[in-house]
């Protein structure tokens, strides 16, 4: 797959839209040159900000497609957005509630009531795909602040802003669904259950987070050893594999949280640079990592699954394994493969602008999806289980869940209307805090939403919360998001624009 040519901006901007080479956008304005600081029909940052709240979601989303600079490769925007989808839908289907006779409520996974299923992960496992897509986000984020001048201690309080800010709202929403619960009589086992499993989708925010952190070293380490750097840390997930397997040692697969992830995240820097475009090279990692995946699988007792099964013995994903890195590798050369014809559609100012308005709201897509399940199943379960009666793999149930995604679809709609903004609020690009601070921040983020993923926010003590991980996160968060620190002259001129969740 050939890469655009010219496409070589910070993947951001708009209150989420990216740079062409030597353009920087700002919200409200045509695109100029870094270090004019202004152009014809520049408006002032207040007025942006003004003129953006009297426009709707939709028509933001437009006005901010029909300035796409021509050189920017939409295709990667499609597949980060694309992604997240098909994880929010994933999840929905997994899950299987349902009201039996005498009114008793069970949460089912689809993975267990129905192990074939576990087949259809090969395709709905599509974080690998973000991990790639966020390797060239950060690559093009990086170069571009290099450009333009700025330290890492910048551009790192730039990228976590946006990609953490949104899990204040979430934390603080789900504090005090905790206290509501509490005061209500309900015990503390229901209050952990409900928000460990809201919880359970931000350890990939967590990972995301580190691997954010790491980013500029891994770049300069992909400018010295090019592919290499990919396949060292293959091979380092493949021996971690190798020992734990041999040896029952099930505690040295934590490495591979750093091992897979970091490989896929270097696919992405590979990509931009455009080592993997040749169809023959993006046929070969795709058919070897499908290839491969089949003999780990087939061969080495690998679990078909590429999402951690409830009571299974082994797992793909939590700690992921060479067998979801491989998946990933094929993904991308799929993704690769059909890059041509995406493209072009993308050229369509509907499919763009849907684009645009989805990358937008990622985050907070992304943290509530979960939640609105498990509030809308709670409201179902009042009245007798309207709605939750039918047996999991069933064709009754399967003929219902397009009426169970578009009722979930419709009521998360709603929570992003509501959290939105959050997300979509400029990034503060007057102030420089210091590096340590935001690497501080980020950890403290990363331990406190493992903690919260594993075991929810239920705990004891007079409030009924677990208030070590609730205040590690938020402490974390109030850090890099919060907190001023010194100002930043160049920031008006020459900054990329403002970035997004993954971008």
């Amino acid at each position: 797959m050939a890469s655009i040519p010219g496409a070589r901006g910070s993947l951001s901007g708009g209150p989420w839209f990216d740079v062409a080479p030597g353009l920087t956008y700002r919200e409200g304005s045509n695109w100029s040159s870094p270090g004019t600081g202004a152009s014809d029909g520049m408006t002032s940052r207040d007025d942006a900000g003004e003129r953006a709240g009297r426009l709707g979601a939709w028509q933001r989303a437009r006005d901010h497609a029909h300035q796409t600079p021509a050189g920017r490769d939409r295709y990667i925007d499609l597949l980060r957005a694309l992604s997240i989808i098909v994880v929010v839908i994933g999840h929905w289907l997994m899950a299987a509630p349902t009201v039996e006779s005498g009114l008793r409520f069970t949460l089912s996974d689809m993975l267990r009531v129905a192990p074939w299923t576990q087949w259809l992960t090969w395709i709905f496992q599509v974080m690998p795909i973000f991990f790639v897509v966020g390797g060239y986000a950060n690559a093009a984020s990086w170069e571009s602040a290099r450009r333009s001048g700025l330290g890492y201690e910048a551009w790192l309080s730039r990228r976590l802003q946006r990609l953490v800010r949104p899990v204040l709202p979430f934390l603080l929403a789900w504090c005090a669904l905790g206290l509501a619960a509490r005061s209500f009589g309900l015990g503390r086992e229901f209050v952990r259950a409900g928000s460990q499993l809201a919880f359970l989708p931000t350890w990939f925010l967590a990972v995301y987070v580190l691997v954010v952190v790491l980013a500029p070293t891994m770049h300069s380490s992909w400018r010295r050893f090019g592919m290499a750097s990919f396949w060292a840390l293959v091979l380092g997930a493949a021996v971690v594999d190798a020992v734990s397997r041999s040896s029952g040692v099930d505690a040295v697969l934590g490495i591979n949280y750093v091992f897979v992830w970091l490989a896929l995240h270097q696919l992405g820097f590979a990509w931009r640079d455009d080592t993997l475009s040749e169809p023959i090279r993006a046929a070969s990692f795709a058919l070897g990592g499908l290839a491969g995946l089949v003999v780990l699988v087939g061969l080495a007792s690998y679990p078909v699954s590429m999402v951690t099964v409830p009571g299974g013995t082994a797992a793909n994903s939590t700690p992921p394994s060479l067998a979801l890195l491989l998946l990933g590798v094929t993904h991308v050369g799929l993704a690769m493969l059909i890059a041509g014809p995406v493209r072009r559609l993308l050229q369509r100012p509907a499919v763009w602008t849907a684009t645009v308005f989805i990358n937008g709201v990622i985050m907070t897509l992304y943290l509530w999806h979960v939640t609105v399940m498990i509030l809308l199943v709670g409201i179902a379960e009042w009245p007798g289980g309207v709605g939750l009666k039918f047996v999991p793999n069933t064709t009754a149930w399967w003929a219902t869940r397009p009426v169970w995604l578009l009722v979930l679809l419709v009521v998360t709609a709603g929570f992003v209307w509501v959290f939105g903004p959050v997300e979509a609020q400029p990034v503060r690009r007057t102030v420089r805090p210091p590096a340590w601070r935001s690497v501080v921040g980020a950890v403290a983020v990363c331990v406190g939403l493992l903690a919260l993923a594993e075991s929810g926010i239920g705990g004891q003590g007079a409030l009924g919360l677990r208030l070590g991980p609730v205040l590690l996160t938020l402490c974390g968060a109030l850090l890099v998001t919060v907190m001023g620190g010194r100002q930043d002259d160049r920031a008006s001129a020459e900054e990329p624009s403002r970035e997004a969740f993954g971008r």
